[in-house]
């Protein structure tokens, strides 16, 4: 029999819900108890998962004993202190992306699970659905040749009430930690590790980047443009183009809803659509589900999303902060 994997969700907002949703696809998995500091989440989650244990405080989720692993959806300047407070106590962590608001803070948390020897991912979820999948898998068969160039825009106008997280400094607020990061993660998988990093930002009132561009650059010529944005509505796809063809990642690019379009040559009114294994649910299941597999082998870490993955994106992300002076106090604390 396999073991069934309980878990906890530490945070209550709507990614925690869509998360815990998703949880009733994964087989020998079960939402055990939710920790939120919000009483309107907390009634939300009794009401979807009347089974499911309630707290208001994240130490009495934690000091669980029958609690498994944890997933923690707070915003971004929170998932430091939240992902030692779980490891503390002994709790495998799923964290959910932009792991930390630094390498700093990653590098912490990373060595913590190590000499804890407690399992440790960043929940970028992205990679583990099938239009992922079939994206690289596309660009490894080489019906695209060579790799130049990718494009990429994420952007929206956040609507009333707007959610504190998104321009709040302490919370690692602004466009690249939350949808830009998208954006890097894609360019990366494609081109790998970039030589140069150029970036440019527009800040809000708060300080934090309302809009951020950047230019990823390798010495065997190709590029990306990376455009994140809370003042624009973007078109929110992925071009990545090569030298026999190119596919377009439609529409919320990085989720299983995206189609992905492939254009041989230069064309562009024949295309072709790249079939993708339809998704039910929002296809967080993906990611939970490789979670279980990882703990019932007893790994401490992801072969998939690894922690060398998750440190080349914040060190990434750091030089694009310095290059756009988008700061954080974060960044000159002791860690």
């Amino acid at each position: 029999m396999t073991k069934k994997i309980y878990w906890g969700i530490l945070g209550g907002g709507r990614i925690a819900q869509k998360f815990a949703s998703d949880l009733k696809q994964v087989e020998d998995a079960e939402l055990y108890a939710v920790a939120s500091r919000s009483k309107t989440n907390a009634a939300s989650f009794a009401d979807l998962y009347p089974g499911a244990i309630l707290y208001n405080n994240y130490e009495d989720l934690v000091q669980n004993p029958d609690i498994d692993v944890i997933y923690i959806a707070t915003p971004h300047g929170l998932h430091y202190a939240h992902t030692l407070l779980c490891l503390q106590h002994g709790k495998a962590v799923l964290c959910e992306k932009a792991f930390a608001l630094n390498s700093r803070q990653a590098e912490k948390m990373i060595s913590t699970a190590k000499a804890k020897q407690i399992f440790l991912m960043e929940a970028l979820w992205s990679k583990f659905t099938p239009s992922w999948q079939k994206m690289m898998e596309t660009v490894r068969s080489g019906e695209l040749g060579e790799i130049k160039n990718v494009l990429i825009n994420f952007g929206f106008i956040p609507q009333a009430p707007v959610a504190d997280r998104l321009y709040n400094p302490s919370l690692g607020g602004g466009t690249l930690l939350d949808i830009g990061i998208y954006n890097i993660f894609y360019a990366v998988s494609v081109l790998g590790k970039p030589d140069h990093i150029g970036a440019r930002m527009t800040p809000a009132p708060s300080g934090v980047d309302e809009q951020c561009a950047v230019t990823l650059g390798y010495d065997n010529g190709a590029m990306a443009q990376l455009f994140s944005s809370y003042s624009a509505q973007l078109a929110t796809e992925a071009h990545i183009s090569g030298n026999k063809g190119r596919i377009r990642l439609t529409h919320r690019f990085y989720t299983p809803e995206t189609t992905i379009e492939f254009y041989p040559g230069r064309a562009t009114d024949h295309k072709h659509i790249i079939p993708v294994k339809p998704t039910e649910g929002f296809g967080y299941h993906y990611e939970a589900r490789h979670v279980g597999e990882c703990l019932r082998k007893g790994l401490t870490e992801s072969p998939v999303m690894t922690h060398a993955d998750t440190l080349l994106l914040m060190e990434i992300m750091d030089e694009i902060r310095r290059k756009a002076a988008i700061h954080y106090s974060a960044d000159t604390e002791l860690i």
